[in-house]
């Protein structure tokens, strides 16, 4: 269920800081669904999104109006700033959302190795219908912490004929509903069988006849939104704890987009003439150029940090107070993580939480795979839920004799 929206432009009861809350998780939500709706070909999800954006762009007035009466100061002002460039960050994030969107709205296709690489990517979006004798019917999403116990996180609900978007944890689960979840693919068997009570079997994926190097198209595709979603990641994090090295990060991977998105427009101009159909060609640069929008969003909110402004004390609880949370762990030793490879921990499946980022000795590892080992002294950057979060810091603590 989304919050409570106020329609008067000029007043709205919230503070600045409940409204940016829910301009995040909004935002946010909208990226999940967007690409959700692309992936399933869902003309409802999709029809909401742009419900959603014009939502965001109502909180984005009351957030100016409420900026507006609260600066009496210069040092006012200056905290605001910060405050704002996360509001519009988030409408920017939010517009690009709603251009994923249109793309099922106006029909514009994408080739299907797309939506199937995607269902099988690290960080996947999955649809499951939920059967009667489920583990998880007539209980609420609290009950059962399908984030911590699956590392998926769910994102909507179809109930017949009606939505339910961003549920919450007072959230009933009952048969017959279709859930929407994005979260790391080693959850994904898990949460089939909670749902169905059946295995999960992998798709097989039926390679595109358009082209014979169209696989390279679709895993660029793939890296761009996988890279956009990291840099927000990453730039809420630089923002909670003023980070500047992190904040490099995020203009470098904005950097690494520009040179993605000229790759794949290269590569689509030069394949456009050995095919008749250039539609699903069109598709995928669409959708490039939505993810390009979102890591210039990433970029711009970490501008502050960048030129050393302190900052905003409203972001900082925004961001740390938001549904879904970018936290800092500390690895000790002896713990249980210590010595071990993320692929052996299944961190995301057993504690929900995705890790961003590696602080080791000065040196950072960004986006770590399976194979990388945790050591002693390691700072983990990660991204999920407080649950998970609590679980996280419990077993990267030493254990006590």
């Amino acid at each position: 269920m989304m919050g409570e929206e106020c329609e008067d432009v000029y007043y709205c009861p919230k503070s600045m800081k409940e409204l940016l809350i829910e301009m995040k998780d909004t935002s946010e939500l909208m990226v999940d669904l967007a690409f959700a709706a692309v992936v399933y070909d869902n003309r409802e999800i999709a029809e909401e999104i742009l419900r959603l954006e014009e939502k965001i762009e109502n909180l984005g007035y009351h957030m100016w109006v409420a900026g507006m009466l609260s600066a009496r100061t210069v040092d006012d002002a200056k905290e605001l700033v910060g405050v704002m460039q996360a509001s519009e960050a988030a409408k920017i994030i939010s517009s690009a959302a709603g251009d994923v969107a249109k793309m099922v709205l106006l029909d514009i296709p994408i080739p299907l190795d797309f939506k199937l690489e995607l269902q099988e990517a690290e960080e996947t979006i999955i649809r499951v219908s939920v059967s009667e004798d489920s583990v998880l019917c007539d209980k609420s999403l609290g009950e059962v912490e399908l984030d911590a116990e699956t590392g998926m996180w769910v994102i909507a609900i179809r109930r017949g004929a009606t939505w339910i978007y961003n549920p919450n944890k007072d959230t009933v689960v009952k048969a017959g509903d279709v859930l929407f979840a994005r979260g790391h693919d080693e959850g994904v068997p898990l949460f089939v069988k909670l749902a169905t009570g059946k295995e999960y079997e992998k798709l097989k994926l039926t390679p595109s006849k358009i082209l014979e190097d169209l696989d390279m198209a679709v895993n660029l595709t793939i890296e761009m939104k996988n890279t956009s979603e990291l840099a927000v990641g990453l730039a809420y994090f630089a923002l909670l704890h003023n980070d500047i090295d992190i904040a490099r990060e995020v203009e470098f991977l904005e950097g690494r987009m520009d040179e993605m998105i000229i790759e794949l427009t290269r590569w689509v101009l030069k394949s456009a003439k050995e095919i008749d159909e250039v539609d699903q060609l069109m598709g995928l640069l669409y959708l490039a150029s939505a993810c390009e929008i979102i890591s210039d969003a990433a970029e711009d909110l970490i501008k502050g940090v960048v030129k050393g402004l302190v900052s905003s004390k409203v972001v900082e609880l925004a961001v740390r107070e938001s549904d879904e949370i970018v936290t800092q762990i500390l690895v000790e030793e002896g713990s249980e993580v210590d010595g071990k490879t993320l692929g052996e921990l299944k961190l995301a499946t057993e504690t929900g939480m995705y890790v961003l980022a590696i602080r080791r000795k000065g040196w950072w590892i960004y986006d770590p795979s399976a194979k990388t080992k945790l050591k002693a002294g390691d700072y983990l950057i990660a991204r999920g839920t407080r649950t998970g979060e609590e679980i996280l810091k419990r077993i990267c603590s030493r254990k006590r004799v």
